[in-house]
C-alpha cells in the first residue's frame, strides 16, 4: 500500500511568516502545498489571491495543489497555470460545463480535480471520473478552516473508491476539512489517497512531526 499524501493547507499558516511556513512544508514529509482560493461569492469568505500564490510559488519546492472555491473558475485557469500550479481543482457546484472546464485545465498543462460539497453525491461524477486526476471530498462546508469533520464522509469515500475501481480510473481521492490524527487512519482505510490538513498541522506544537504522523496513518 502506498503511503498517504499529506497536503498542508496554507490557509491555516502564519501569514506574517509565510516564507518560513512554506519552507517548513518543503522540508517535511508533506507531498504538496494545498492552496485554498475563496472569492466571497461561492463561499462566505475571502482568502488570498494571485500575489500571495505567486509568493508561495517562489518559495515552494513541492507541487501546488490549488482548490478554487470561486464562481466561474474558467476565467482564471490560465492564470493559475502561469503561476506554476501543479493541480487545479474546481467545484462541481460552480461549473456549468464541467467537462469543458476539466479539458481546459488539462490543456493548460495542469492536473485536473473536482471538489464535491458535503451534500453533493459522488454518483454525479460517474460520466467524468476517467477524465479526472483527483476528486476532492469536502468533509466540512467550504469557506472556513477549523470546522468539525462530518462523519458521513467515510461512506462517501468508500462509495467513490468503489466507483473508481469499477471504472479502472486513476483519480486520487483527497479529503479536505477537519482532518486530524484522530480520523486520518479511518479515512485511509475508506480509500483516501491525499489528506489536506490545516489547523491540525499549523496549530501543532511541532508541525513537521504532525505531518509525519499523518503521513504514517496507513502504516499503523
Amino acid at each position: 500500500m502506498n503511503r498517504v499524501k499529506i497536503a498542508p493547507s496554507l490557509l491555516a499558516a502564519d501569514f506574517g511568516n509565510l516564507q518560513k511556513e512554506v519552507e517548513m512544508v518543503n522540508e517535511s514529509e508533506a507531498a504538496w502545498h494545498h492552496l485554498d482560493i475563496m472569492d466571497g461569492l461561492f463561499v462566505p469568505n475571502i482568502s488570498y489571491g494571485m500575489p500571495v500564490v505567486s509568493t508561495i510559488s517562489k518559495y515552494a519546492t513541492k507541487p501546488l495543489d490549488t482548490h478554487l472555491m470561486i464562481v466561474d473558475p474558467d476565467r482564471y485557469i490560465q492564470t493559475f497555470a502561469d503561476l506554476g500550479v501543479y493541480l487545479l481543482t474546481v467545484h462541481y457546484e460552480a461549473c456549468t460545463h464541467l467537462h469543458r472546464t476539466i479539458q481546459a485545465i488539462k490543456a493548460s498543462g495542469m492536473k485536473a480535480g473536482v471538489a464535491l460539497n458535503p451534500h453533493t453525491e459522488v454518483s454525479l461524477l460517474e460520466n467524468i471520473l476517467t477524465d479526472l486526476d483527483l476528486v476532492l471530498v469536502m468533509s466540512v462546508n467550504p469557506g472556513f478552516g477549523g470546522q468539525s469533520f462530518i462523519p458521513q464522509t467515510y461512506k462517501k469515500v468508500e462509495k467513490l473508491r468503489g466507483m473508481i475501481n469499477e471504472q479502472s480510473a486513476t483519480a486520487l481521492i483527497e479529503i479536505d476539512g477537519g482532518v486530524s490524527s484522530a480520523n486520518a487512519s479511518k479515512l485511509v482505510e475508506a480509500g483516501a489517497d491525499v489528506l489536506v490538513a490545516g489547523s491540525s498541522v499549523f496549530k501543532a506544537e511541532n508541525p513537521a512531526k504532525m505531518i509525519s504522523e499523518l503521513a504514517s496513518s496507513n502504516l499503523s
